[in-house]
């Protein structure tokens, strides 16, 4: 089911919103008119993107919030309700990355991705689910990631994470069919590898600069999908159209995916520069201003790396039609 009323009456709350995919979105539903509830670790930059909604034509709230906390996120939900009256859809954004292998990255930085990405997609659906059945309905949209279907080295937390948030969203998918609550949708999207400051705030123990895998995709696109989707819900979408390809891939040869791509990653997760070990913005916010873009050049997908995808996309077909003769 879509949102009960025109975008442009709804309320929409919007984790991770004081910059990049959250900032995004809060922009784009400000231009069609939505209020918008901007939750977030970060006041000043939260603050900015308030206001830059505002300056959109649309209406905007920002709350402090840590989507660790079940309390603070109910709080969320009800300084929305007592802004604007009721909630229409949620948008469970936030996120945190940590960089390493799995044996050398600390095990706190570990537990706080899967608190942050994961346990706060949980916190934010079930407050959701509550304040929408009082509503008649609406729509929650979880982001997930490419990585909630396939699989890199060095951010095994972030995977482990992302991959949950799809099972979560099933689960509680199959529950409410069951309960009859069929006006709420939950809907997960898939995003490609953004070009978001994520990265840069990272926590790092690799001793190198990283970044996102390309071909990188601008936040917009994001965006984009996600108002889609609360105007057409899906069970699942995916955002930036290598992402896609990468599930089929996977898919049709797990096992050879799986080598490709820790090759693939390996190879292009390190910028070169030394870097010294940071637990980044996974325990606190950083102090910076509002950015939608990480400045990775998303716009610049090179002949060479066309070519790679190409390749990888013929290698595959190929595993495809040998596994099809041997069956």
């Amino acid at each position: 089911m879509p949102l009960t009323r025109d975008l442009a009456d709804s309320v929409v709350v919007i984790t991770g919103g004081s910059g990049g995919i959250g900032a995004a979105t809060a922009l784009r539903l400000a231009r069609r008119g939505a209020a918008v509830v901007v939750g977030a670790r970060r006041p000043g930059a939260t603050a900015e993107v308030v206001s830059a909604c505002r300056a959109e034509g649309g209406r905007a709230l920002g709350v402090p919030v840590d989507v660790t906390e079940p309390a603070a996120v109910e709080a969320l939900a009800q300084r929305a309700v007592e802004e604007f009256g009721r909630l229409d859809a949620w948008v469970n954004n936030a996120s945190v990355a940590a960089y390493g292998t799995f044996t050398d990255q600390p095990i706190d930085e570990f537990r706080r991705v899967i608190e942050t990405d994961l346990l706060g997609v949980a916190y934010g659906t079930r407050t959701a689910i509550t304040h929408l059945r009082a509503t008649g309905g609406g729509v929650i949209v979880n982001v997930s990631s490419v990585l909630g279907e396939v699989t890199v080295p060095y951010l095994s937390g972030y995977t482990t994470a992302k991959h949950g948030v799809r099972a979560l969203s099933g689960a509680v998918r199959q529950e409410l069919q069951l309960a009859g609550d069929r006006e709420i949708s939950v809907c997960v999207l898939l995003p490609a590898s953004i070009g978001t400051p994520l990265y840069r705030n990272a926590a790092n123990h690799t001793g190198v600069r990283v970044g996102p895998l390309p071909p990188v995709y601008a936040p917009e696109v994001v965006a984009r999908r996600i108002v889609r989707l609360l105007e057409h819900p899906r069970r699942e979408a995916h955002a930036g159209g290598v992402g896609a390809l990468l599930a089929r891939q996977w898919r049709l040869a797990p096992g050879l995916h799986e080598r490709v791509m820790a090759v693939y990653a390996d190879r292009t997760t390190f910028r070169g520069e030394p870097a010294a070990p940071t637990s980044g913005t996974v325990f606190a916010p950083a102090d910076d201003p509002s950015a939608v873009d990480g400045g990775w050049h998303h716009r610049r997908w090179t002949a060479a790396r066309l070519a790679a995808l190409g390749v990888a996309g013929a290698g595959f077909a190929l595993a495809g039609l040998r596994r099809a003769r041997r069956s």
